[in-house]
């Protein structure tokens, strides 16, 4: 990790973000970083474990892309590390990219490490969003309470915003990883109103206060645009249980219909197996159908074939 400024010798708290679901855990990073003022102090070099798997063309002339961006930002008051990575690394990379950065934060003073991420549910952009958190020791766990954050269960957290938490974990590092609830059905788009709740958790974790004018801003463009589609949603199914207080449904579909968000979370979680599968489309196309809902989600439908078509 090359230095490009001179940072303080003590600095007692990582805060690392990668994009994820909602990009929940960035988002919160992000705008951490900017309303307090961090600047950039350290650059990763990522080309040893970043490689690119195709082309930019442009006007017929191909290009290998840049390289994506991982900076380690300083806040001076109070003292604190920012990471932003922009892309997710799997594997081994992940894991060196990883230990490169305790190292680096370690050497400059870092006591503790905190992550972010989405916790994805099946519920509404209408219900408010909670707050789990799982740390690396008993200690760091007693203080969620303070900080508005229920200790999760059990589950599994994925990618870097999860694996940061255990490396430093098994370092010694006490660390943690805060959790905001989203609709499933929006894992694709992002969620300011998670990123939020993972923000007013920071505040505590740092004793400051962050202006929260433009993520508000954000949250109210947002709820506009998830809450119309799930009228939308609602509006569709509601034509349906009509359909069914008539007797009129004969295809077998469900004599009391789920709620909205349970429908959508469903439809969600066949986009997931299609990307994977792509043989398993006509029964997405077969639900949305069901449901009267392809012509709400047929753009993003269709994308999954044009998308592979530009890869293929």
């Amino acid at each position: 990790m090359n230095s490009l400024a001179q940072i303080p010798p003590s600095v007692p708290v990582l805060i690392a973000g990668w994009p994820g679901m909602g990009n929940v855990g960035i988002g919160a990073a992000t705008y951490l970083r900017r309303k307090l003022g961090g600047q950039v102090c350290a650059r990763l070099d990522v080309s040893r474990y970043c490689y690119p798997e195709a082309v930019e063309v442009r006007d017929g002339i191909g290009r290998i892309p840049a390289l994506t961006s991982h900076d380690l930002y300083l806040v001076d008051d109070p003292p604190f590390f920012v990471f932003e990575g922009e892309i997710q690394v799997g594997g081994e990379y992940g894991v060196n990219i990883a230990h490169e950065l305790l190292d680096f934060a370690v050497a400059h003073g870092t006591k503790s490490v905190y992550t972010g991420a989405a916790f994805a549910m099946p519920v509404s952009c209408r219900e408010p969003v909670k707050v789990f958190g799982v740390a690396t020791d008993e200690r760091l766990k007693q203080t969620f309470p303070a900080y508005g954050v229920e200790p999760l269960v059990e589950g599994r957290i994925s990618g870097l915003n999860g694996l940061l938490l255990g490396l430093a974990g098994a370092r010694g590092i006490p660390a943690a990883c805060f959790l905001a609830t989203m609709p499933h059905y929006a894992v694709q788009t992002p969620n300011p109103k998670a990123s939020r709740a993972l923000v007013r958790v920071l505040e505590r974790v740092l004793s400051t206060s962050v202006d929260m004018a433009d993520i508000d801003t954000d949250i109210e463009e947002s709820d506009r645009m998830l809450g119309e589609f799930e009228t939308r949603v609602n509006e569709a199914i509601s034509a349906l249980r009509q359909q069914v207080e008539r007797g009129a449904m004969s295809d077998g579909s469900e004599e009391h219909p789920p709620e909205p968000h349970e429908v959508m979370d469903r439809i969600e979680r066949m986009f997931d197996a299609v990307q994977r599968d792509r043989s398993k489309a006509g029964l997405l196309k077969e639900e949305l159908d069901r449901w009267g809902l392809f012509h709400l989600y047929e753009d993003r439908f269709l994308d999954l074939f044009d998308k592979n078509r530009k890869e293929e």
